[in-house]
């Protein structure tokens, strides 16, 4: 290969890149969000420096199903994102996340510094039920459930809308060859293209599981805030850095 072709190339390896060269668009995207209450001394451990929590004591669980994403393909894929505040405006940072799916789990971890592991997530309508779980090493370390399509969009958009333009944060580190810090960075991305097809809220319920390499319920359920359910197409763009801990 010649420079020029290795430089173009969109990700490794080059034989195969596990992805294409973004930016990628989903359709029919489909999230539950339950909103709880937790311990606040936890949540400001799982926040980097200088993201600040908002007071609220609030985190958000959710599940998200792609069905057709370009370049990434079909999965589904959930974890936990904790409202923040970073230079004086609102954001959500991704603490976990976990899907199978190994196109979006390299994209995610070198683009934009998504914290993903590999586990199995499911988000299905099963009766009058919308059900989420995820299964790490054969134990299931999570299930949320919420009443389907109980409050309608005229309502809830609204809220969708604001969840949707949030920006999105990731602490991304990447080692050098001598596993030092190469990169060390908190990188916010904000969809684009957004065209919400549908929203609803609805009674919620979550139970989260204790497990070493899933640690989940370190921020443990206390209260039930809000459940929400919305449909969207959503265009994930690249990302900025707003903080350099190497640099700043």
């Amino acid at each position: 290969m010649r420079t020029e072709d290795i430089l173009g190339l969109p990700s490794m390896p080059p034989a195969a890149p596990s992805y294409p060269r973004g930016p990628y668009r989903f359709i029919d995207r489909q999230h539950m969000v339950i909103v709880y209450e937790s311990d606040p001394e936890a949540i400001r451990q799982a926040l980097p420096e200088p993201l600040e929590p908002l007071g609220l004591g609030q985190v958000c669980y959710e599940w998200m199903a792609m069905p057709d994403s370009s370049g990434f393909g079909r999965y589904v894929q959930c974890g936990i994102s904790i409202p923040c505040r970073f230079a004086g405006q609102e954001a959500s940072f991704i603490a976990q996340m976990y899907l199978d799916n190994t196109a979006p789990i390299s994209g995610g971890r070198e683009i934009w510094g998504f914290p993903q592991k590999h586990a199995e997530a499911t988000l299905a309508v099963a009766s009058d039920t919308l059900t989420g779980t995820l299964v790490y090493s054969g134990q299931k370390v999570a299930v949320g459930s919420m009443a389907y399509k109980h409050a309608g969009m005229a309502r809830e958009e609204a809220g969708a809308a604001a969840r949707l333009a949030r920006p999105r944060i990731n602490l991304k580190l990447i080692p050098d060859v001598d596993g030092t810090p190469a990169i060390c960075q908190l990188v916010a991305v904000t969809f684009e293209e957004v065209e919400l097809k549908g929203s609803w809220s609805g009674a919620g319920r979550l139970d989260l599981a204790a497990h070493v390499n899933a640690p989940l319920a370190d921020l443990p359920v206390h209260r039930i805030v809000e459940a929400h359910h919305f449909l969207a197409d959503v265009t994930l763009p690249w990302g900025r850095v707003v903080h350099d801990y190497l640099k700043d």
